[in-house]
């Protein structure tokens, strides 16, 4: 019992956290928070700091996928990422200077609200698609290849401002970020969520670096949890991966929201003790 407590549950967990990460573009921040700290009683500062540890070796099994599969922007992934790099480091001193509930607090509230907001976008493509007008899903769905995409120099520049915003709650609430720069790169960058998804997890690949070498020096990570969810979460993020080529754009609009809703929740109500 001990051994699955400590070892195959986790990897267990960490597998189905892959998926979702390598299908979403997300690091799995937004599930691993309330993991680390609902399954594994860790204190808020610990729970982020393990988080960003284990979103590391995820991102990158699910950008190797990505990039081999030709579902993200390289470009835009390293513009997004360097960013956030700049910024990952303010948002870990941040917490290390703010009260614990406040850190569960903020990651439930923005984690919300981009649940809300995909949400929104979803909805209004499924109205489209049902009155007749779907062509525009349908050429999402069937989003050109990287090699084919041609950003401009605004877009990219839009990209690193949205990783200055991502790679700051990355370091306070210990997420990757994907949560904030999916729907933004949705809204402000205009590349489909097949891309997107593939470019973010690029970006957070990248972003996380810093801010995991300063939880690191500050002491918080439990490296054993961490490396524990990370053995399941490596080839789940690969397999994730490869779902994105085959599931349709409204889906994965709809199950990224769903995700984030129920992860927003969890944190909420633990935080305020209704979960005891």
């Amino acid at each position: 019992m001990d051994t699955l407590t400590l070892f195959a549950l986790p990897a267990l967990v960490g597998a189905g956290i892959g998926v979702l990460s390598g299908m979403l573009g997300i690091g799995g921040g937004t599930i691993l928070v309330p993991v680390f700290r609902l399954l594994f009683n860790m204190s808020p500062v610990m729970s982020t700091a393990t988080s960003l540890f284990t979103i590391i070796p995820t991102s990158v099994s699910g950008v190797a996928s990505h990039v081999r599969f030709k579902t993200c922007v390289v470009s835009l992934g390293v513009a997004t990422g360097l960013g956030g790099a700049l910024t990952s480091p303010v948002g870990v001193w941040l917490a290390s200077i703010s009260p614990s509930w406040m850190i569960m607090v903020a990651a439930a509230l923005i984690i919300g609200w981009s649940a809300v907001d995909v949400l929104r976008k979803a909805v209004k493509e499924s109205r489209t698609a049902e009155a007749g007008q779907s062509a525009k899903g349908d050429a999402n769905d069937a989003a050109p290849p990287p090699s084919s995409v041609k950003l401009t120099r605004k877009q990219l520049v839009t990209g690193a401002i949205i990783g200055l915003g991502a790679g700051l709650a990355s370091g306070y609430v210990g997420v990757g970020g994907g949560f904030i720069m999916v729907p933004f790169m949705l809204s402000f960058v205009g590349i489909p969520m097949r891309l997107a998804s593939g470019t973010s997890l690029m970006a957070v690949m990248i972003l996380a670096v810093p801010g995991v070498i300063e939880q690191a020096l500050f002491g918080n990570i439990n490296y054993l949890a961490g490396i524990a969810v990370a053995v399941g979460s490596i080839p789940g993020a690969a397999v994730g991966a490869r779902l994105v080529r085959v599931v349709p754009e409204r889906t994965l609009r709809f199950i990224f929201s769903g995700f984030l809703l129920v992860a927003a929740v969890l944190l909420a109500l633990n935080e305020f003790g209704i979960l005891g």
